[in-house]
């Protein structure tokens, strides 16, 4: 047996087919169309052309970002694709489709969890949270070895916990969302205000961005703090500090045994974990008479969602 994994990035569309143990055995990859109707027709080509190969797909699992009820098929919002709102995106696949199989519809971030879970460095924990610093801050939980969907389906929105009264504003319209501290986008933010305040320190970042600061991005911070540079490093410390502020706020609920930190922003590794470990330490209610959770990188890499999305096709 077989299933089809779909992943639908703001650039691109991932699409593997998965063996029994979700392994990855052929996959595709096509660039993202801003049209339901369009990324529709892409979906249902690509599994016809997978059928050419492999004709016992029993399932096709759907990562998309946006909210997703708990029907596991419809799309209550989504800020990529204009049309998602309460939209049937299973359906809509599934009557394109000219051997009926059914499709699954799973938020992206809780199939990249879920893809950490079964097949990453999640593997053995009882109730893990995975946080993805990317653009934004995602998130993902599994409590009790299953995945944590809540009563409507929006449970894990972990980026928007309200952690400074009165914040920044978010891009969902709140203020003070931990992903306004926890992300790309505010990696970026904080290296350009050190530099902006000690100048005399910014030497290395200015070189990586050509002398522009509104020009700096996050693969330069990393660099730079790999490098050691003080300025890197010290917007690392910064999001670290927050991550692990988030964590301890997610602990004071959820109590897990294990976060996985994934995106695009772990490459630096313990240089961002390190910071988020401390202040998890620091901030955590009752840190000194309690068990702490572990706190390590993701391992599943770029195909955690596409890997997730199939199990998760099937359950």
């Amino acid at each position: 047996m077989h299933t089809l994994a779909v992943d639908i990035g703001g650039t691109k569309v991932a699409v593997g087919v998965c063996d029994e143990n979700d392994t990855i055995v052929r996959s595709w990859t096509v660039p993202t169309e801003n049209d339901a109707d369009r990324i529709n027709e892409t979906i249902a080509g690509l599994y016809e052309k997978a059928l050419e190969s492999f004709d016992d797909i029993a399932a096709i699992g759907v990562s998309a970002a946006g909210n997703v009820k708990q029907d596991r098929r419809t799309v209550n919002f989504s800020a990529n694709i204009p049309a998602w709102i309460n939209y049937d995106l299973s359906g809509h696949i599934e009557d394109l489709l000219s051997k009926k199989v059914p499709v699954v519809v799973e938020n992206d971030a809780n199939c990249a969890g879920w893809g950490e879970y079964v097949h990453g460095a999640g593997k053995g924990s009882t109730n893990m949270v995975m946080l993805t610093v990317g653009t934004g801050l995602g998130g993902a939980i599994v409590l009790n070895g299953e995945l944590y969907r809540g009563s409507f389906g929006m449970a894990a929105e972990l980026g928007h916990l309200p952690m400074v009264p009165d914040g920044d504003t978010c891009g969902c319209g709140l203020r003070g969302c931990a992903e306004r501290y926890v992300s790309g986008s505010a990696l970026e933010r904080f290296a350009k205000a050190a530099i902006r305040r000690r100048p005399k320190d910014a030497t290395r970042l200015m070189e990586l961005c050509n002398g522009d600061v509104e020009d700096l991005r996050g693969p330069m911070i990393s660099r730079a703090a790999q490098e050691g540079d003080v300025l890197g490093l010290y917007a690392f410390n910064k999001i670290g500090e927050w991550l692990g502020r988030t964590m301890a706020a997610i602990s004071a609920v959820l109590d897990p045994d294990l976060y996985v930190i994934g995106g695009g922003v772990i490459a630096v590794g313990d240089i961002l974990l390190e910071p988020a470990r401390q202040a998890y330490d620091r901030f955590l209610q009752a840190s000194a008479y309690r068990p702490h959770a572990q706190i390590v990188a993701a391992q599943a890499g770029q195909d955690a969602g596409m890997i997730g999305a199939a199990n998760l096709s099937v359950r």
